[in-house]
Parts: C-alpha cells; structure tokens; sequence
C-alpha cells in the first residue's frame, strides 16, 4: 500500500498574512520615559537656577584645583587599596593560620566601619597620638596628619579590605590543578602567582576593580568633612559665599559625571583586552 503524500496532510497556509509583533509594551515604556525626561528637563529649565552662574563656575580656578585634588586623590587611594588588597589576598590564601587570621581581621575592621567614620578617626589622630615618632625624632601629629594624607588612609586602607575580595575572587576562579602544575614544576608560591595565577585571575577581577576604581571617583566628596579641597568641598566653599547653592552642586554633579564617562569606556577597553581567548566573551 503506497504511503500517504506528507504535503498534502499538511493545511494550506498561503492565503495566510504574516503580522509582525507591535511590542506595544516597549513602546508604551518608551513613550513614559521620554515624557517623564521631558518633564524633568521642563522642571529644570523653568526652576529658579541662575544657569549662567553655572557657566560662570564651571571652570573657576578653585573648581579646577578641587578637580585636579580629585584624580590624584583617587588614584593615590586605588594604589594604596590595590596593593594592600593584593596583600591581603595572599594572606587569606596562604596555608598559614596566623597570616590567614591577621588578613581576615583586617578585612573584617575596615569592612565594618563607615568610611567616614574612618575618615574622621585618621583626621584627630593627634586627640590619641600627639607626637609621631621615637624619642627625639618625633614630630607633632597634627603637622603630619593633613586633611590630604588622612583622606589617602582613610580610603585608600579602606578600599583595600574589599579590593582583597575581589582579588581572592579571582585567585579561586583558577583551576586548582595551575597551582599544582605550577609546583610540580619547581616554581614558588609567589613566582606562581606573578606568572600563572594573577594574568588568569585578571580577567575575573578587572570588571569589579574598576567598578571600584569609579566608585572611588565619588567616594573622594567623603573628605569634603575633614577639609580636603576635593570638587565638592571647593563648590561648598563657593556658594557659602555666593548663596547659589544648587548651581555650584551642578557644576559639580557635572564634573563627576564627565570623569565616570571618560573611565567607563577605559574599563570596557581593559576588560575586553583581559577577556581575549575566553570562550563567550564580547
């Protein structure tokens, strides 16, 4: 007995219209978002803000030292975080409970306190400690311990308690068997983790160390409390003479969102040179 013709069981499709799909949903959510910016652009542009004072500060002098304080001040502090993260890291990973116990100590103080509260405790050293030093060489602690160098401790100590999360996070996302490898060949522990373990981890821990270095960007306006003449604490200065309070905040609202996206595309680029060879990576 012949087989039945499969076509012919098949129903007849083509007077049939092809519709795409509307996705009212996402046009819908569009439409919202552009009325509510609108609305917010409408609200700014008829509020009582003297823009041309914003022009007029966007590039004072002191604004522009508070920017320049800014960079270095983050930079100096993600150095001080990463190496003392990198550091701790070690530490944590080491078989050695003493090393472990003195890493994880640390991690647990400066994770459990508030920066600014660290901030503040670095700013009055000198209420604890009045002279730094041994004997006749010894200097008073409040010649030392400036607003610059209390912020510099404050966040960079401070950011190196998470950066040594992130870098143990990296060490434990390779292979157990490089470190075996690593040995079986006759490296050191450190010489395994300069050459084998760190350029692997990279790739896990770039995203989140420069998510920090960002943040660090914004966590600089925490030592506008203790006097350092960051973006922020030169705007406060400005408009404690001026009374143009929102303006002078704009100006540095401004300054910090041209910093974020100056670094964000920086990030992408490392990360994307950090992820060559990795299967799935964009």
């Amino acid at each position: 007995m012949p087989a039945p013709n499969a076509a012919a069981s098949l129903p007849d499709i083509a007077h049939y219209t092809h519709v795409p799909n509307r996705h009212w949903g996402r046009w819908l959510a569009v439409a919202i978002i552009i009325l509510l910016i609108a609305g917010l652009a409408r609200a700014f542009a008829v509020g009582q803000i003297e823009w041309d004072f914003v022009g007029r500060f966007f590039t004072a002098p002191a604004i522009m030292t508070g920017l320049y304080n800014t960079l270095w001040m983050t930079l100096g502090a993600m150095a001080l975080g990463i190496t003392l993260g990198v550091v701790t890291a070690v530490m944590r990973m080491s078989p050695n409970p003493v090393l472990q116990g003195v890493a994880m100590g640390y991690t647990w103080l400066f994770r459990g306190t508030p920066v600014i509260l660290q901030l503040l405790l670095w700013f009055n050293l000198a209420l604890i400690f009045p002279r730094l030093g041994f004997g006749d060489f010894s200097v008073r602690t409040v010649d030392v311990m400036t607003p610059a160098l209390a912020a510099l401790l404050g966040l960079g100590i401070n950011q190196g308690a998470y950066t040594s999360e992130v870098i143990r996070a990296g060490m434990l996302s390779v292979d157990t068997g490089q470190y075996e490898a690593a040995k079986a060949i006759g490296m050191t522990r450190l010489r395994a983790l300069r050459r084998i373990i760190f350029p692997q981890a990279m790739r896990v821990v770039i995203p989140p160390l420069g998510n920090e270095f960002i943040g660090m960007v914004k966590l600089t306006s925490l030592a506008s409390v203790i006097q350092f003449a960051e973006i922020l604490h030169a705007a406060q200065n400005i408009y404690y003479a001026n009374s143009r309070v929102i303006e002078l905040l704009i100006v540095a609202a401004i300054w910090y969102l041209i910093i974020v996206s100056i670094l964000t595309p920086l990030q992408m680029l490392l990360e994307r040179r950090f992820a060559r060879g990795a299967g799935g990576a964009r």
